[in-house]
Order: structure tokens, then C-alpha cells, then sequence
């Protein structure tokens, strides 16, 4: 196992460097940079633009190099900690990032928590009493939640949040603690307001994994396996949760690396819709404005941990399961 993961580690530099090459260039593809969006802003809200002044920040902000050497420029300081600075928002982009993530980490981890502390028991619950009322009715919800795209849903909320309780449900923060530093009464408001995000994400990833829990726990329980050990006269429950539980859990484990990247991002759409002041919608803006160290230094801190989570899952598939092994059977 150990030169398994020394393996994939080696593996992974070649694979984020061309990440980070592809992720550079498909930022640049489209025409124009971030000053040719910034002129056409100006000049659309009826202001004067010189030529002068708008080379002078090409050059300040290193336009004026080819790709080649704005892309070394950028990798270099990266791997020394500098991400660069945002044009749009002219501010470091360590420090742009830095501000929005504890939150976005704070509302996933919670989604996650809830997403599968409630998913797999639904899941397990649901397969072992198949066809009964209550699998119809966890089988419909999961239909429903796998259907309803999050933003929709978001929309719902807020339209109901607002026609009928007369309260607004966008927003992490109340109107007078949204600016105000952090203290226990902006942690407590907060606290308040956070069932929205958490119930609108947690909808379709608890959905998801109930379903595929009661497939793969189905599957397990037609094994000749587990007739085995009902003849020995295991009980049931104890039967179910050591044996074809820890194997149908598989598919699920291997994937929860995979939520990493979607930790430190969030959901870019219902964070629109639902104005949070999360990462994802920072994103979402570097990308339109063509603002590339900020869209490519988050691209490239996505990328790693797409790379860190996948190699998660399989150590931890390796210890739930006895049964997978990597490479040489002898290690």
C-alpha cells in the first residue's frame, strides 16, 4: 500500500501541471482579456476612455507579455505562495480566496454531514423493507430530489419564504450584521439563516446517495452470502450492517474524495440565487471578466484536490474492503 500511494503521488505533479497548462489556455480562448471587457464596460456606461492610459495598465498587469511567459510568470509565484493579484477586484487573490472559503467549507462540510447521515440509513432502511409503502415513498422523494435542479428549488423556497412568512430567505446574514466584523450575535445570526443553503444542497446529494445505497444493498442482499449467514441464525439487523452493508457502501466511498473540489467551491448556481458570499460566485465573476490569475489559481487549488480526494477514496476503499488491492498482491 505504501508504494502504492508514493506511486500515485508521483503520478499526480505531471497531471496538475497539465491541468494547469489546459486550464491556463482555455481561459485565455475566448477574444479580448480582462481590459477589453473593462474599456467595454466604460464605454457602455458613457465614459471617455484613453488609449494611453489603457496601455499603461496592460503593462502594469503584464498583458502586453505572451501567453507563454504570463503563464510562467503566474506558475512560478503560485509555487511560492503568490496566486497573483485579481485585476477586477485589485486585491491579492490569496486574500480574495483566503476571505470566502471558511464560510463555503463550512456550509458543505455541514451539507455533507447531513447528506449522509441521512442518506445511507434512508438507503439501507428503504432496501430492506422493499416494496413496502415506505420504500414507495422514499423512492419517489428520491426520484423528486434527483430531479429538481438546486437553484429551482432555491427559487421555490424564497418565493414561499417571502409570499407567505414574509421574510426574506436569500443571504447568509441579516441586513445589519451582513458588513458588521464577526462576534457570537453575527455566528448566531448566521446560524439562523443557514437551513436554507444546507436543506437546497442537501436535497438532491441526499436523494443521490439514498438511491444508490438501496441498489447496492439490494444487490448484496440476493447473495448467496447472506442466505449463509441467516442459516447460522445471525440476526438480521446485526447481519445486514455487518456484511452486506460494508459492501455495498463501496460506491459510495469511492466518490466522497471526489467532494473535495465541491467543499472548497459550493454550488456556483444556487450560491447565486441565494446570494451567498461564497466562493463559487467568485469564480463565476473571474471567469466573465476574464480575470485569469484569479480563475486560474482557483482552477489549479480545484484541480489538486479533485487529484488528493480521488487517491482518498481508493486508500479508503482499500481499508473498508479487504477484499481490493493495488498493484502487486504482495504489498
Amino acid at each position: 500500500m505504501r508504494a502504492y500511494i508514493i506511486r500515485r503521488t508521483l503520478q499526480a505533479v505531471p497531471t496538475l501541471v497539465a491541468i494547469s497548462i489546459f486550464s491556463f489556455i482555455v481561459i485565455q480562448l475566448p477574444p479580448g482579456d480582462f481590459l477589453t471587457t473593462y474599456v467595454a464596460n466604460l464605454s457602455a456606461s458613457g465614459q471617455i476612455v484613453d488609449q494611453n492610459e489603457i496601455e499603461a495598465l496592460r503593462v502594469q498587469y503584464g498583458l502586453d507579455e505572451s501567453m507563454i511567459s504570463q503563464y510562467f510568470k503566474w506558475v512560478t509565484n503560485f509555487l511560492q505562495g503568490d496566486m497573483g493579484q485579481s485585476f477586477y477586484w485589485n486585491r491579492p487573490v490569496a486574500e480574495l480566496i483566503g476571505e470566502r472559503i471558511m464560510i463555503t467549507m463550512f456550509i458543505s462540510v455541514l451539507t455533507l454531514i447531513v447528506g449522509y447521515g441521512l442518506a445511507i440509513p434512508m438507503g439501507i432502511f428503504s432496501a430492506t423493507r422493499q416494496y413496502t409503502f415506505l420504500d414507495y415513498v422514499l423512492t419517489i422523494f428520491g426520484f423528486i430530489g434527483v430531479a429538481t435542479p438546486g437553484f429551482l428549488l432555491a427559487l421555490i423556497l424564497m418565493y414561499v419564504g417571502i409570499k407567505y412568512f414574509g421574510m426574506s430567505a436569500g443571504g447568509l446574514f441579516s441586513p445589519e450584521f451582513q458588513d458588521a466584523p464577526w462576534s457570537l450575535l453575527r455566528v448566531w445570526d448566521m446560524a439562523k439563516h443557514l437551513w436554507l443553503p444546507v436543506l437546497v444542497l442537501g436535497t438532491a446529494s441526499v436523494a443521490e446517495i439514498m438511491r444508490i445505497m438501496r441498489a447496492t444493498t439490494l444487490d448484496e442482499l440476493g447473495k448467496p452470502y447472506v442466505e449463509t449467514a441467516r442459516a447460522k441464525g445471525l440476526k438480521e439487523g446485526r447481519m445486514v450492517w455487518k456484511y452486506p452493508v460494508r459492501v455495498a457502501l463501496n460506491p459510495i466511498l469511492s466518490t466522497v474524495g471526489w467532494q473535495l473540489p465541491a467543499i472548497v467551491s459550493g454550488s456556483v448556481l444556487v450560491s447565486l440565487v441565494l446570494g451567498l458570499p461564497t466562493a463559487g460566485p467568485l469564480l463565476w465573476s473571474a471567469l466573465i471578466t476574464q480575470d485569469m490569475f484569479l480563475a486560474a489559481s482557483f482552477l489549479m487549488i480545484l484541480s489538486a484536490l479533485t487529484v488528493v480526494g480521488t487517491l482518498l477514496s481508493d486508500i479508503l476503499l482499500a481499508w473498508v474492503d479487504p477484499r481490493i488491492r493495488f498493484g502487486d498482491h504482495s504489498e
